[in-house]
Order: structure tokens, then sequence, then C-alpha cells
């Protein structure tokens, strides 16, 4: 699965660009009332439910390999907790950010939901999830049981609106067969800009483009991003009002990927996903890709691959990551029996967050991650020890419609149809005023 959709395709159909129903009151959470009334006998603990028979209905949009184990989760929580029935939806990502605005707009919405951490923001300011605050409190979660950049991506306007059920960073993927035909050591690969370009230069001697560059979001864009913060950058400010990413780490950053192209170590012109299919091919040696590879390369017949974390060719260790992120909708009327079987199924799911991780994900909880059932994971954990360092964008309200501008530019540049710093400035002022917009629009 390719998270990153919520924040591209999304814009050809207009939800990226505020093309979902805006509703009534931005930010109003409505009713959120603590099981057992409130004072003193308020019971808001999330463990378990003791009330009526509910149903609820659960939407995500696990359409790949990830599905059918999150449905295997659910059909585990339903045999747990009779009284609790959860129906599992699932849609395109790009249809479900159009479906759940409008659904809940007309008070049809889900009782809980999937969202990915950019998304987290900006429907929390159209009002269409919950605070949960009361959730974390009554599981005494914090900060110290997940990572600190995780943890915080979820908080808007000093409220919690999601809880983290997994991280799924880049990582660096290669080719063992191919690095050994260069005379290269199979299982010690690079981890720093000296020992890349190093590498680089061996297997262009031997014929070998070993890093293609890709112009497209997946996964040029991702790579852009994760070099900027090497090079200790970040792509906007602390609270989204200007962007950063055209100063001079994104222009090291973009440079160094276009360098790429310039130097032969990559072709020119690569197409969608032909870095992957060359990596598996032995036409590279290296690809730096989402978790989610994982499972795809498993799937090929007699490849040789590794993976880590990404190597550190800035000053810094850095990668790019995205989360999803459990959410709990807003009702018309809001059902106290509901919300507390919703908040019991979160807390299920999340401490069953080892068997999700099978499908290719990191846990949040570092309880999991430091388990040793994880550790026997080897490559998600090889991937996971980046947890530290992983980066989202800013909590802010429409913040995926700015991020599309990094897309053309690192599209324009790695084609050589722009020097990075010129594309990475004509983006930051598209990016400018698409954040003047926002703030217009919801508020700040």
């Amino acid at each position: 699965m390719k998270p990153h959709l919520t924040r591209r395709g999304l814009l050809g159909l207009g939800v990226g660009a505020g093309g979902a129903v805006l509703l009534g009151a931005c930010g109003d959470d409505g009713p959120n009332p603590v099981v057992g009334g409130g004072g003193e006998n308020a019971q808001p603990a999330a463990t378990n439910y003791t009330g009526p028979n509910v149903a609820l209905t659960f939407w995500n949009g696990f359409t790949g390999g990830d599905g059918p184990v999150m449905k295997s989760l659910v059909e585990k929580f339903n045999s747990a907790n009779p009284n609790i029935k959860v129906t599992m939806n699932v849609y395109e990502w790009a249809d479900y950010y159009q479906k759940v605005p409008a659904a809940v707009s007309t008070g049809n919405g889900p009782d809980l939901g999937i969202m990915h951490v950019d998304q987290v923001a900006t429907n929390a300011a159209r009002g269409v999830i919950l605070a949960l605050d009361d959730l974390a409190k009554s599981l005494q979660l914090n900060e110290s049981d997940f990572s600190p950049p995780v943890w915080q991506a979820a908080v808007y306007n000093g409220k919690r609106y999601a809880i983290p059920l997994d991280v799924h960073p880049l990582g660096m993927f290669w080719n063992k067969k191919v690095l050994q035909a260069a005379g290269l050591d199979p299982e010690k690969p690079p981890t720093n800009n000296e020992e890349y370009m190093a590498a680089l230069d061996k297997l262009k001697s031997k014929g070998v483009q070993g890093h293609w560059a890709t112009p497209f979001p997946f996964t040029g864009t991702l790579q852009f991003e994760a070099l900027t913060w090497q090079f200790g950058g970040q792509l906007f400010d602390e609270k989204a009002t200007k962007p950063l990413f055209a100063e001079q780490p994104g222009v090291q950053a973009l440079t160094w990927l276009t360098d790429l192209v310039k130097n032969g170590y990559s072709p020119k012109n690569v197409a969608q996903d032909a870095d992957l299919i060359a990596l598996q091919n032995g036409k590279a040696a290296f690809n730096w890709n989402g978790i989610w590879t994982i499972n795809t390369l498993r799937g090929v017949k007699g490849m040789e691959w590794g993976v880590s974390a990404l190597p550190q060719i800035g000053t810094q260790p850095a990668a790019w990551a995205g989360s999803h992120q459990f959410v709990q909708f807003k009702q018309r009327t809001q059902d106290a029996n509901k919300l507390q079987a919703g908040k019991v199924f979160i807390n299920f799911i999340s401490q069953q967050s080892l068997e999700w991780a099978k499908g290719g994900q990191v846990p949040a909880r570092k309880e999991i991650r430091d388990s040793p059932d994880f550790a026997a994971l080897k490559e998600q954990a090889a991937i996971g020890t980046q947890i530290d360092n992983l980066h989202f964008p800013p909590s802010v309200p429409g913040i995926p419609d700015a991020l599309a501008t990094v897309d053309t530019a690192v599209n324009e540049a790695i084609l050589l149809r722009k020097e990075p710093g010129k594309a990475l400035a004509d983006a930051a002022a598209k990016a400018n005023q698409i954040l003047e917009q926002n703030r217009k629009k919801y508020g700040g």
C-alpha cells in the first residue's frame, strides 16, 4: 500500500484542494461523554465494555495485502467481545477521503476509521473527527509509549485527534547479487554519503546505474523530503505559515538527486515504479522505498535482497514516514455506549499491532517495537531502527495541498527541466499562496 496517495492522488479528485464537504462548526467536537457520567464516579477506562450490544462500522483504505491482516484482527476482536460487533468497510484511499466527510455531514458516517497522519488536522478542523484526549488519558498513554514524532503528529490546536497504530518509513533496499557482481560486500551496504558515492562509482564502472532517480512522488518526493531533513532543513516552519523547502538544505537535497541523473548513476526519465522494477531485475543496486516494499520483494522468486535504514547522506539521520492512526467520527447524536465500545476496539487492535507489523509495518507502540517478537521480523525491525529520526508534516489543516507543490519541483528537477533552486523557488511561491488560502479557509 502506498500511503502517500492521501497527499498526492487526491488532488486530482478535488479532496486535497478542499473538495470534501466542510462541516458546520469547525473544530467543534460535539459531545464526547465519559462513560458513567461525570464527577468522581466517571469510568473512562477503555479496556473493556460492559454495556448493551452495539454494532460499530469501521472504515479504512486497506485494499492491499494489509487488508486481510486487519480483517482477521477485527474478527479476533469480535470473538473476544460478543457484545460488540465491528463491521469493516474498505475503500480505495482516494474514495475513502471523499466519502468520509460527506457521510459525516449527512449523519451517516462510520463510527471508527483510519487516517494517514497528514489528513488528521484537516479533518479535525472540518469537524469530521472527535478529540481523543480522554481515550489517551484512560489508557494512560503518553509520548514515551510511542515516539515523540508520531505521538505529536496527531495533535491539532492542543487536542489529540488520533491514536497511532503504526509508522511506515522509507528504507534502503539493495540487490545482493548486483553488489556482489560489482565487487561490493552484499552484507555491508553503504551507510553514509562517502560510502554511497564510492559504491555508485564502482557499480557505474561495471555498467550498472546503481540508484534510479524517479521524478514521481513514489518515491522521488519522499527521498527529497528525507534528504532535506538529513541536511538540517525543514519543509515548513512549525506552524506552516511559510515554506522552507526552497532554502539551502532543500536545494542540497534536490541537487543530490538530480546529480544522480547528470552524472550517469541513474537513467533519465525513469517511469513510475521503474526504479523498483530495476532493483528486482538486477538493473539497479539500491532503491529507497517504503516499508511496504518488503512484501513485494518477498514475492520475487530467486531474488537475494537486504534492507536497512536510509544511509546518512547529510549531517544527521532522518527519514520520511507515514503513519496510520485511529480516529472516531463525529455523529449528529453521540452514543456513549458506541463511543466506549469504539475506544475498547482501538485499544485492542493497538495491542495486537505485532500481527499488523507482519503485514509490513512498524508498530507505533514502543513496548511492541522493543519486544523479541518484533526483533524476529528482521526486515521490519531494520527499518524500525529509524523510529526517533522520522519526520511528519506540520499538524495544520490543508497541509497536503501545500505539499503537492513539492511534487512538481521534484519532477521538474529530476527530469532536468529546471535547476533545483529554481524549481523549489517556484514551488515555494505557490505553496505560500496555498498556505494563505488555508489560513482563511480554516482560521488561524
